[in-house]
């Protein structure tokens, strides 16, 4: 049987000029732990970032409107339901009611494209 090379590869998410710095995040979907859920990637000081898109205290959406996670400085990652606040640069849990930090998924960024790096745990979607 051949090997699953599956998460040797990184996976195109979008352009680098799509993460503008504090700014909209970009969705995109993952199987996590075998089960279907959204991610999201973000720009915080000059690099990129993302997450699954799910609090650490009660498993739900963090966005408070389509794609807005940071606060209105742009320096903390909010949850719209129970207001934990995240570090956007580690995801970790500040203040509120979050337990830990959120799930950070690897990207890299290189002439001009951001790429996810599937994990055995963080698998892409197959349609």
């Amino acid at each position: 049987m051949p090997a699953d090379t599956s998460t040797d590869t990184p996976i195109e998410l979008c352009a680098s000029a799509d993460l503008s710095e504090g700014g909209l995040a970009v969705p995109f979907d993952v199987v996590c732990d075998g089960e279907p859920c959204r991610a999201f990637a973000i720009r915080f000081e000059g690099r990129v970032h993302a997450y699954l898109n799910r609090c650490t205290h009660v498993a739900m959406e963090l966005d408070w409107q389509p794609n807005r996670f940071f606060d209105d400085t742009g320096q903390w990652l909010l949850c719209a339901s129970h207001g934990a606040v995240y570090a956007p640069d580690t995801g970790e849990g500040v203040a509120g009611p979050c337990q830990g930090g959120l799930l950070k998924i690897e990207l890299t960024e290189a002439d001009g494209t951001v790429r996810w790096q599937p994990t055995e745990r963080l698998r892409p979607v197959v349609f």
